[in-house]
């Protein structure tokens, strides 16, 4: 390879001299013409040497024999109701899960004492990262996110195999099921409860610091909600003034007395005017029970010598003394009754 550059070099060099002379010395049409020649045999040379360096690296390799992959044996293990973490203390979430595992290739010639244990706990520790920060009550929702973050091959902690999961399953206990059902129920109500004891809140704040706070609010307030209604607003304002009166827990003022009907309220000189009160006129608290059974035959016209009075008087006299009464029976018969007194029903 290097005599044939040499070669073509000194052939290139020669024919360059030659066509310095020619240029120089020959008159123009010869020159030309040994120009072409020159150029034309410079072509053909150059051409078949590259065609002959073409032709040998062409040339074909000797194959290589075919080596085939050995196969990766992919080993499974199934997992079972294992309990793992939620983020609610003492509801576990259930994980059930066709553990997939692989040895890798650096190790693939080394004894492994339990490759299954170390693939499940590689996929274990792999979900409880999750659960352990997801609520129990979205076990469907946090089934998908480990189906989707169980589904990649990864490593285990010693980097001796290759693990993944598959047919995974996430469930609640069906009794914790029930007792979340029953806190969202029971919050669930509060919540409603809390807004209904602030709306009723609110509603007693307005009527009683606001419409209800004195008669003349109260007044406003009715002819706001009856605009159209004034004659009734008028003849309402009686009531308006009671329930106004009412809700502060006060007396209706004096200048409403004509709208409600209603007396002026009047102080008695007596110590007592609600105990006085309970006597009819001409009685007082002074009188005896006698003389109000006096009173009393007036009233019915019994005279002195009617032998029903004498009657009426003992029938009174007895039903007095069956209620512990007997002086009051004794005094009655005495001063009405000229038989002597009855006995004691008590003694007998």
């Amino acid at each position: 390879m290097g005599h044939s550059r040499s070669t073509v070099i000194l052939f290139l060099v020669a024919g360059g001299a030659l066509l310095v002379g020619v240029v120089y010395f020959a008159p123009w049409p010869v020159w030309a013409l040994l120009v072409t020649v020159i150029l034309v045999a410079a072509a053909v040379v150059l051409s078949r040497r590259a065609f002959h360096g073409r032709s040998i690296s062409a040339a074909p390799e000797t194959p290589r024999p075919y080596i085939p992959v050995a196969p990766v044996q992919r080993q499974e293990s199934p997992v079972e109701r294992v309990a793992l973490p939620s983020s609610v203390e003492d509801y576990d979430f259930l994980l059930s899960a066709t553990v997939i595992w692989t040895s890798t290739r650096t190790v693939m010639n080394e004894s492994i004492g339990n490759p299954a244990a170390l693939a499940v706990e590689a996929i274990l520790a792999r979900a409880r990262r999750i659960t352990q920060q997801r609520p129990p009550g979205r076990a469907s929702l946090v089934q998908h996110e480990l189906s989707g973050a169980l589904g990649i091959m990864q490593p285990d902690a010693t980097s001796r195999l290759q693990v993944m999961a598959e047919s995974i399953t996430l469930i609640l206990p069906e009794r914790d099921q029930e007792r979340l059902e029953k806190l969202a129920s029971v919050r669930k109500d509060k919540a409603v409860w809390e807004h209904e004891r602030k709306y009723e809140q609110s509603r007693r704040e307005y009527l009683g610091d606001d419409v209800l706070k004195d008669m003349g609010s109260t007044v406003v307030w009715w002819l706001t909600r009856n605009d159209d209604h004034v004659e009734k607003t008028v003849q309402d304002i009686g009531l308006l003034a009671q329930l106004s009166a009412a809700a502060n827990n006060k007396e209706i003022p004096e200048g409403f007395y004509p709208v409600t009907g209603e007396p002026p309220m009047t102080q008695s000189s007596e110590p007592d005017p609600g105990f006085s009160s309970a006597f009819p006129p001409g009685f007082s608290a002074e009188t005896s029970p006698a003389d109000c059974f006096e009173a009393f035959l007036r009233s019915l016209d019994f005279q002195e010598d009617d032998p029903q009075r004498s009657l009426f008087t003992a029938q009174v006299a007895e039903h007095v003394m069956q209620h512990g009464r007997r002086e009051v029976a004794d005094e009655i018969l005495r001063r009405f009754d000229a038989s002597p007194p009855m006995p004691d029903p008590a003694n007998e």
